[in-house]
């Protein structure tokens, strides 16, 4: 279906697209990272033994409080 003794064109080729810009890390988030971990390390160290057991040598020494029957919570 060609008319004519032309020959096809070519198509232009578009030029390669430009790489996005390297950006440097942003150092306020490797400072909030480190800030939040040395928090973590400080509290682990400041809590000691004694926050993990809650009742002495004998172990619960008190009386149970069993309330009543209840229905549907009142």
């Amino acid at each position: 279906m060609c008319m004519g003794g032309s020959s096809p064109s070519m198509p232009e080729v578009a030029p390669a697209p430009t790489p996005p810009p390297v950006v440097a890390p942003i150092s306020a988030d490797q400072d909030a990272a480190r800030a939040g971990d040395n928090e973590r390390k400080r509290r682990l160290a400041a809590s000691g033994r004694s926050d993990t057991i809650l009742t002495g040598g004998l172990g619960d020494t008190g009386t149970a409080t069993a309330g009543g029957k209840k229905l549907l919570g009142e």
